[in-house]
């Protein structure tokens, strides 16, 4: 079955194509053309002028819709990873927080029956965890905190293939080894809920930490001990010419003036959108059902107001942000939610472009960046074809 999509201004990796189309056929883009001439025996979906982009890679989101991927349920994966499909995750690395192996090896064999799935978005779990360093983890994780623990990985990695990120705090005892284990295994492997300067991130660099999870957050910057000033994890982090970072682009858990740092510093091939989500994402207004959180202002909160919990946001909400709060051109806060992650996660040969051979996982927004149509593999999900209203 061959379809067209017309009538839109498409972002291509060569920038932006005015009155082109992109042609789909089997799931796969057949031809991104600068001709909108219609197709013989194409299905066609006019854009209406609207704006095409890649489907967004979310590799950091730990639940929505109701449901968090710890559950380790096919009813949490699904849910939440429909929830987020909806609003352009077209493809998804559910995150696990901290939990026992037990429940990774139940979320493992969650995850990998539906990587088998045909189209399915899924593409691989994201561990955050255990191994966290207590004094930055929060106490929503208490009881679960550990070392690294080869005993543990090793066993579960040479098990399965379907774990292609995991993020735990460098500074802990084993954490090296365990970071030059996991980057022979192909996983991207980042520093998370740390205390480490610069020397510190700079041998976890070396050691396989290629990337640092949710930037500025659970990690200090420059700060004083007795009268001395040090550098903190972020302006390490800055300094080490190749570590990427994710930014939370919620417009909450970090301001517009810092979101224009990263990108200035960092640029667009080393600096991704993640969400960070917990279950009340998407979650069309339900009510929250864990004393442990509240939400105000647009965010959840630990119920004590000590810190942020997590995010409430989706992709789309990420890329109106960098444009509309911090500035940043369209085509950049767009590819940092998709090209760069598919880059950094190794899947840029499927997806994160609208390329020639590439799956057609394909988004399409207003002027206003609301998300009107979302394609997955060429399908449109059902329920967001909202373009002729």
């Amino acid at each position: 079955m061959l379809t067209q999509i017309i009538n839109g201004r498409i972002l291509t990796p060569q920038g932006w194509l005015k009155d082109g189309s992109v042609l789909i056929c089997d799931g796969k883009i057949l031809e991104v053309t600068n001709s909108d001439l219609a197709v013989i025996g194409a299905t066609v979906i006019d854009a209406r002028g609207m704006t095409i982009v890649p489907g967004f890679v979310s590799m950091h989101a730990h639940g929505g819709g109701g449901h968090d991927y710890t559950e380790a349920t096919e009813e949490a994966f699904r849910t939440a990873t429909t929830a987020h499909l909806k609003h352009g995750a077209t493809g998804i690395f559910p995150t696990l927080s901290s939990t026992s192996f037990e429940r990774i090896y139940q979320a493992v064999d969650v995850c990998e029956n539906l990587m088998k799935e045909k189209d399915s978005p899924v593409l691989g779990l994201h561990i955050e965890g255990p191994y966290l360093n207590p004094k930055m983890a929060g106490t929503q994780y208490d009881g679960f905190l550990k070392t690294p623990d080869e005993n543990e990985y090793i066993p579960l990695l040479e098990r399965t293939s379907c774990i292609r990120r995991w993020d735990i705090s460098p500074e802990l005892p084993g954490a090296h080894d365990f970071a030059k284990y996991t980057r022979s295994k192909g996983i991207m492997t980042a520093v998370t809920h740390t205390e480490a300067e610069y020397d510190e991130i700079k041998a976890a660099f070396n050691s396989g930490f290629t990337h640092a999870a949710h930037f500025y957050n659970a990690m200090p910057g420059f700060h004083k001990r007795r009268e001395y000033k040090y550098e903190g994890t972020v302006e390490s982090v800055y300094l080490t010419d190749g570590m990427s970072v994710e930014v939370i682009a919620d417009g909450i858990h970090l301001p517009a003036t810092i979101l224009k740092l990263v990108y200035k510093l960092k640029g667009v091939e080393q600096t991704c959108l993640v969400t960070d989500a917990l279950k009340y994402a998407a979650n069309e207004g339900k009510e929250i059902d864990d004393p442990r959180y509240i939400i105000e202002n647009g965010v959840c909160k630990l119920a004590d107001h000590s810190s942020l919990a997590g995010s409430l946001a989706t992709m789309d909400t990420l890329v109106r942000t960098m444009v509309n709060k911090a500035g940043i051109p369209l085509a950049d806060a767009v590819r940092m939610a998709s090209e760069t992650p598919a880059n950094l996660i190794g899947i840029s040969d499927k997806k994160g472009s609208l390329q020639k051979g590439k799956d057609a996982d394909i988004v399409i927004m207003d002027r206003d960046i609301n998300v009107r149509c979302v394609l997955s593999k060429g399908v449109i999900v059902p329920g967001t074809n909202t373009m002729i209203h």
